[in-house]
């Protein structure tokens, strides 16, 4: 699977982007997808993710009720809708693929699959 996100930009605190991440490959609604991100100097952090064949994401405390993941199966494609972006939301933000149990899905080990990354900054 090779995974391309975009979608990134600069934006005020308050404001608003999506995050698209395209995937090659035939098997792609088999994986669970992931959002990540990581900031300068610190680890990668789990944003949101949503199981194969499943349509309820799961977001991280930090972000739950401002971004939302959805997929679309037939265009092999993720989204990281994110609304009220705060300056602390900015990162590099990646798209993951695997195949991880219930006990690592918000674990970047359990992903094998990764994206190039977008850039996201919010200015305050």
């Amino acid at each position: 699977v090779q995974l391309q996100a975009s979608g990134g930009g600069w934006v005020q605190s308050g404001g608003s982007l999506r995050l698209s991440c395209a995937a090659s490959g035939p098997t792609f609604s088999s994986y669970t997808m992931a959002w990540f991100r990581q900031a300068p100097g610190k680890e990668r952090e789990f944003v949101a993710a949503m199981k194969a064949y499943n349509s309820n994401p799961i977001h991280a405390n930090s972000v739950k009720g401002r971004f939302t993941m959805s997929r679309d199966n037939a265009k092999n494609m993720a989204y990281l809708q994110m609304d009220s972006l705060k300056p602390e939301d900015t990162a590099v933000y990646f798209c993951g693929a695997g195949r991880p149990i219930t006990s690592m899905i918000s674990s970047p080990s359990g992903y094998s699959y990764w994206g190039q990354g977008t850039q996201v900054t919010v200015s305050s």
